[in-house]
């Protein structure tokens, strides 16, 4: 039953993405290091013949982990990933949080227009947050980022080939249907590399990665994916519970995505 679900989540973010190369013509995706976009890359180089066909833009406010920038340089020289690194400026923005929200946002607005992307993969799942799970499969933003969370298209029996009305770009998510474990379960299956963090050391480990000054570890002993999948299912802590935008009211972290934010 797991495998087949696996199969069935795998298939639908391939098509995802071949739909998103074929209906597009200039796309990228943007690289965290964290395990649902490192996923993302791996579904990717299945879909496209071993290969990444677009660039993978990475969000860098310079206080990102060492073990992050390690493995994003490791990756792409492993994986020949062609990275653009978008610098993001640390200054006080709307969700009180200097170093990310809005802030990556601005940085990514200056590379979607540098190199005129219409369409940027993004690995967000449903089940991360409410205001997340209002997203659809293929979403539309405005020129200025803006997204009408009140009125998108219906998206019925995975039917993606209606026209998407924007005068900006389109945000597509492969990764919607996933929820955490699946996750974990398609990197042990696939042997996806990931960040060393998400491995407890001294009775902690990060369960979502962000940059060092708004992510902080949980308590874990799981020293392996086998450990950290046996660890989910006897859980009861939210998986962002490490993430400090994540605990600012819900209608700010819906006014930031509205705005822009991933």
């Amino acid at each position: 039953m797991i495998e087949q679900n696996l199969k069935e989540l795998e298939e639908r973010s391939i098509f995802i993405l071949r739909e998103a190369k074929s209906k597009f013509k200039n796309v990228a995706a943007l690289w965290s290091m964290g395990k649902d976009s490192t996923t993302m890359l791996a579904l990717a180089r299945k879909a496209f013949l071993g290969k990444v066909p677009f660039p993978v833009i990475h969000i860098d406010n310079g206080i990102d982990f060492p073990e992050t920038y390690k493995f994003r340089d490791d990756l792409t020289k492993k994986w020949n990933l062609d990275l653009i690194v978008a610098k993001s400026e640390i200054k006080p923005e709307i969700s009180g949080f200097s170093c990310c929200g809005s802030n990556k946002t601005e940085a990514l607005k200056k590379i979607m227009k540098e190199y005129k992307f219409d369409a940027l993969i993004v690995s967000i799942r449903r089940d991360e947050h409410g205001i997340r799970a209002k997203e659809r499969v293929f979403s539309a933003r405005d020129k200025n980022f803006r997204w009408n969370y009140k009125n998108q298209a219906a998206e019925l029996w995975d039917d993606y080939s209606s026209k998407i009305d924007t005068a900006g770009h389109v945000r597509v998510h492969p990764l919607l249907d996933w929820n955490e474990i699946d996750i974990w379960r398609y990197i042990k299956k696939e042997r996806i590399p990931v960040n060393p963090l998400y491995f407890s050391r001294n009775g902690f480990r990060y369960r979502s990665l962000g940059c060092t000054h708004c992510t902080v570890p949980v308590k874990s002993n799981a020293k392996t994916i086998d450990d950290i999948i046996k660890e989910l299912k006897n859980t009861d802590t939210e998986e962002r519970a490490g993430r400090e935008q994540d605990k600012e009211k819900e209608y700010v972290m819906q006014k930031l995505r509205a705005f822009g934010y991933m």
